[in-house]
């Protein structure tokens, strides 16, 4: 196997597999000390795998400081073959392990915190239906941590309110929704302010409804909305969410009041190695989308 950086050619003829799943650990950890733990090792098993590694790829891979471990330019290149050496790992355990195998495709895919319910979770259960063979990995995370992810190559899609559009990246709108000010029909006050996304914060700060920072911050709408339903108060939810509890009269819709619109974006590579396969978990997605009716695509 080989790859390049800075149009250096390296080889890897018997790189042990410890070494490059330490390597990828050591990403996700931050730290030599938080792979060891999550690897079962000590630290000085991570350091002399990483040691060893670097003299098989005549390169430096990591800069270590206060902070943690920073991959070099070197290191950021060889991300992608080490996720490789693994995923060809695993399904040569298969192959030699069953006699009658199939080649399990591995699909990385994630979501923003507000988004793990019901896309995310419905798109996992279609595709477990309809691929069974496949092999799916999910992540929820902030929206930032999530194109980190996906700029490195660790993750192939994720669906978040806040497109960007960044080299080598194809932007997709797969639904919208509104946000709507509700309030409780018992008890209207406190103010209620959901962290819906960067978007969502500054068209919020400009229409001004009310002061958000002395409002009760909430980091997750489900968790807004049980403790509207049994304290009170008012803020801003999806409309799919609250309309039962408006026809039930329980709360009601703010007279006047702004409502937003909240697209929903599937991001991927534009040369996704996974091919035909991905563009089958993306209709698989889409049908999960039309389950919500009242979602526009």
């Amino acid at each position: 196997m080989r790859f390049k950086c800075n149009n250096i050619a390296f080889k890897i003829d018997h790189m042990d597999i410890e070494q490059a799943k330490t390597f990828l650990e050591i990403i996700h950890s931050g730290t030599f000390a938080r792979a060891a733990e999550r690897l079962h090792v000590t630290q000085t098993t991570v350091t002399a795998r990483v040691q060893a590694l670097e003299a098989a790829l005549s390169c430096r891979l990591f800069t270590r400081n206060r902070a943690g471990a920073k991959l070099t330019k070197h290191g950021e290149a060889f991300v992608t073959p080490a996720k490789n050496m693994l995923e060809a790992w695993e399904q040569a355990k298969q192959i030699c392990g069953h006699s009658a195998h199939h080649i399990q495709q591995t699909l990385n895919i994630g979501g923003e915190i507000s988004l793990w319910n019901p896309i995310l979770i419905d798109w996992l259960f279609a595709l477990n239906d309809a691929m069974p063979q496949w092999l799916v990995n999910s992540q929820v995370a902030t929206t930032d941590l999530l194109y980190q992810s996906l700029q490195k190559k660790e993750i192939d899609a994720i669906i978040v309110h806040s497109p960007r559009y960044l080299t080598g990246l194809v932007v997709e709108q797969i639904a919208e929704e509104k946000l709507i000010h509700v309030a409780s029909c018992k008890q209207p006050s406190p103010d209620l302010f959901i962290d819906w996304g960067e978007e969502f914060s500054h068209q919020f700060d400009r229409c001004i409804p009310f002061n958000r920072q002395t409002a009760m911050q909430f980091s997750l709408g489900p968790m807004a909305l049980r403790y509207l339903l049994a304290k009170g108060g008012n803020g801003y939810f999806r409309t799919r969410v609250v309309e039962k509890y408006i026809q039930e009269g329980r709360l009601k819709k703010v007279n006047g009041a702004t409502e937003f619109t909240y697209p929903i974006y599937l991001i991927y590579h534009k040369n996704n190695p996974l091919g035909e396969s991905f563009e089958q978990a993306k209709a698989q997605l889409f049908e999960t989308i039309k389950a919500f009716s009242n979602w526009s695509i």
